[in-house]
């Protein structure tokens, strides 16, 4: 009996040793929670998220040239594919020619104006030479000095001239009526000429498809010879110096969670000692299962309740990105500190500039308008109403 006494003395030290060790993890942890775990929400259910921009055909053509692949470097404005443009040049010439005619034929139109104006002067003058021959004949009628006919031919000269003054009148009256407002250069058709000019230029600049973004190529599916469709894809660029993080907290987590709070995130690619800051960009407007193609149909009888997640955008320092890229689609793992509620769950105003606005459709514009401009100059000439 004596010697089991020292056992049970063992047991409870022991006991009380674990007690006391778990009793101290216990408020470790709960002044943990209150002074750092309770501001914090976390998730590993992030993915890296990006633009994928699609590079199409605005016209129908054979494809003549790839000037990138899968896994290449492209810069904006770089060429990435070349259609066959033998048709669009045919076409560009023709238009161009048809410009040209309707500008040298709207030059004429503004030149016949003086020329008109001129020969109703003319007609006038003749008219009232007409009205005085008749004046000095009609006394002398009567005296046999000049004949009836003579007299007769003399009125009838008069309404010959009347008639031709005023077939003059509307000559003046119509072409003026042709250029009255205008100019050479904005004369509506000389507008129409311009447009089918700029139609047949733009159609052939678009057989030259162009990076709209520095990226990387992905997804390239066509081949040389292809024959594509306005809208079909060719390939995708995807710039990954402007990726993203969508982290998908459960609704649960979403309460004091804010747009601005700063975001500590790690890569599966590279670890947890590789740390990325971030902060909340924006809540998604709705769950994924909202905006799933079949959504779930909670007002069936057979319903069972499941906790949603949310999307929640969250943005990346450039710099850190520049130092470890990441690509599309890699895991993540988040951790947002909320302790700041200042801020507004949902955006408060619009956008204030665009995503995404690619130079390199506007200079096409630009290109086509310097086109015709040149035309429009080297047929107006120098004499002619500019």
């Amino acid at each position: 009996m004596a010697a089991r006494l020292p056992a049970k003395g063992r047991r409870r030290g022991v006991l009380l040793l674990l007690f006391l060790v778990f009793a101290a993890a216990a408020v470790t942890w709960a002044v943990w929670w209150h002074l750092v775990g309770r501001w914090h929400e976390s998730t590993d259910n992030a993915y890296v998220a990006g633009h994928v921009v699609q590079v199409t055909p605005q016209i129908a053509g054979t494809v003549a040239a790839i000037g990138a692949d899968d896994t290449d470097r492209v810069q904006a404005g770089q060429v990435l594919v070349r259609l066959d443009a033998a048709d669009a040049q045919v076409a560009l010439g023709q238009a161009e020619a048809q410009l040209a005619q309707a500008v040298r034929e709207v030059r004429t139109l503004y030149t016949r104006n003086s020329s008109l104006e001129a020969l109703q002067a003319q007609r006038a003058s003749e008219l009232a030479k007409a009205e005085e021959d008749l004046a000095r004949r009609r006394p002398l009628a009567g005296t046999g000095a000049v004949s009836k006919e003579e007299v007769e031919h003399a009125r009838n000269a008069v309404e010959a001239a009347r008639a031709a003054l005023s077939a003059s009148r509307e000559e003046v009256v119509t072409n003026r009526a042709r250029t009255e407002g205008t100019a050479v250069s904005t004369h509506p058709g000389v507008a129409a000429a311009a447009a089918r000019v700029r139609e047949a230029f733009l159609s052939l600049q678009r057989t030259t498809i162009a990076a709209p973004v520095s990226g990387y190529i992905a997804r390239r599916t066509i081949q040389v010879g292809q024959r594509v469709a306005p809208g079909a894809l060719l390939m995708a660029v995807v710039p990954l110096d402007s990726v993203w993080v969508d982290a998908n907290f459960k609704e649960v987590q979403l309460r004091d969670m804010r747009i601005g709070q700063p975001v500590k995130l790690s890569a599966d690619l590279y670890g947890s000692r590789t740390e990325y800051h971030g902060t909340v960009a924006g809540l998604a407007a709705g769950t994924g299962g909202a905006f799933a193609l079949l959504p779930p149909q909670n007002a069936t009888g057979n319903w069972i309740k499941v906790v949603q997640r949310l999307p929640v955008r969250i943005a990346l320092d450039p710099k850190q990105l520049a130092e470890h890229p990441l690509l599309v689609g890699l895991s993540m793992h988040a951790d947002v500190e909320i302790r700041d509620t200042s801020g507004a769950q949902l955006a408060a105003a619009p956008r204030a500039n665009p995503v995404w606005a690619p130079a390199v459709f506007a200079r096409q514009a630009e290109d086509a308008d310097a086109r015709v401009q040149a035309i429009i100059k080297a047929n107006l000439g120098t004499g002619g109403a500019r």
